[in-house]
């Protein structure tokens, strides 16, 4: 069940508008993520990536992410690790969340505005193209789209600005620390998904339940 901070001043009579995080919410990527990042290791002789390093990757950009899993001297080859890894390849192997069309459904016929707010970067409008959710999302803010992306709030206060809408009546749906303090520093509520850790207004089972949650709510 969908379960609410009683303590919320969120009330969906405002919501006006959906961010979504990708990684952990629209998609299961962790797999593919670990997957490119022990082979981009793996092109430099390393073995791979640790547990700990493995939670970094799936939450950051792939730059804050190679910097963290590589030595700074390997960075000014990264290029030629591009030429040898093409991560688009990858996609087909990222498993969409249950639920995912339905709820987008829905919440068009509301006519609520839905968003992506993501640390990937070229890979994202991809992704979203192989699924057939490209035309359901808008802006697609990425990390290559700012100068600061998650945590820091630059992503989300573009959305916002592009969308002409308040903080308060917009909610940010994500499964992760960067997530909370994004939406924290932004001054959106923050939903999260599958993630009871996590301080939120609202806690996500999956996506037929919040599916079901606001349609007996708007």
């Amino acid at each position: 069940m969908i379960i609410c901070n009683p303590l919320s001043s969120m009330s969906l009579k405002g919501l006006q508008g959906l961010v979504f995080d990708c990684d952990g919410v629209l998609f299961d990527s962790r797999d593919v993520n670990v997957h490119f990042y022990n082979r981009v290791r793996g092109y430099f002789g390393f073995g791979p990536i640790s547990s700990d390093e493995e939670e970094f990757v799936h939450m950051h950009s792939v730059m804050d992410s190679l910097r963290h899993i590589l030595p700074p001297e390997c960075l000014d080859r990264l290029d030629e690790v591009r030429a040898h890894i093409n991560y688009v390849e990858l996609l087909p192997y990222m498993r969409m969340e249950e639920g995912v069309p339905e709820l987008l459904e829905l919440l068009r016929s509301k006519r609520l505005r839905i968003a992506v707010n993501t640390n990937r970067t070229s890979t994202m409008d991809p992704l979203l193209q192989m699924h057939g959710l490209a035309d359901y999302f808008w802006p697609v803010m990425t990390a290559g789209q700012v100068s600061r992306p998650k945590p820091h709030p630059e992503s989300m206060y573009r959305i916002l600005e592009l969308w002409s809408i308040q903080p308060r009546n917009v909610a940010f749906i994500g499964d992760s620390v960067v997530d909370q303090a994004t939406a924290g520093s932004s001054g959106v509520p923050f939903w999260a998904y599958k993630n009871e850790y996590l301080q939120a207004e609202m806690l996500i089972p999956d996506f037929w339940t919040l599916r079901e949650f606001i349609a007996g709510r708007l």
